[in-house]
């Protein structure tokens, strides 16, 4: 059986962000092929066409993890009925300069957690549509439009019952994503 390395992308900097707790608990429920790794977003500078030819450490270290990694999970909070901007100054950055993308060819998963009704369904289709637009190959079924309410986690963090059979097979789908389409 073949090992994953799954880079995970939280669109939140927040320390206690809901989105942030779902994608540990997430990793709870994955299969034993995939490895997780966090990519840190907080140390980006907004990004400027001008450093592209000498881009600032974290933009290298940015575009490594994400190029190391087999696929991307993008766990994203929903700002205004769109992405967070942390996540989009993140897929810029790693995205230039033109031709030299590390998002091309990798595939993504894409869920996310609000305490509104319909959980993050409008940023994931605009993160969707970045992805697209990216040629990142995007799992589009099933979608996980998460909403944190009470239940969602027992009391040691772990993925409540209501959802936990959702969430566990979401999961195994994306591993089955990523090795379908991982290079």
């Amino acid at each position: 059986m073949s090992t994953y390395q799954i880079a995970v992308v939280v669109g939140s900097l927040r320390r206690d962000s809901i989105n942030r707790r779902l994608a540990l608990a997430l990793q709870k429920l994955a299969p034993p092929e995939l490895e997780f790794r966090h990519v840190e977003l907080g140390e980006l500078p907004l990004y400027n066409m001008d450093e592209e030819a000498n881009p600032p450490e974290s933009v290298k270290r940015l575009k490594a993890e994400i190029a190391a990694a087999a696929g991307v999970l993008f766990v994203t909070p929903e700002y205004n009925r769109s992405i967070p901007g942390v996540l989009k100054n993140a897929l810029d950055h790693g995205s230039r300069p033109y031709g030299k993308s590390c998002w091309q060819g990798k595939p993504a998963g894409v869920i996310g957690t609000s305490g509104g009704a319909i959980g993050t369904a409008l940023a994931q289709q605009h993160l969707r549509n970045i992805l697209a637009y990216l040629d990142m190959p995007t799992m589009g079924q099933p979608e996980a439009f998460i909403h944190t309410k009470e239940g969602l986690y027992d009391a040691d963090g772990n993925i409540g019952p209501a959802s936990r059979q959702f969430l566990e097979g979401w999961m195994q789908r994306f591993a089955a994503w990523v090795a379908r389409h991982a290079g």
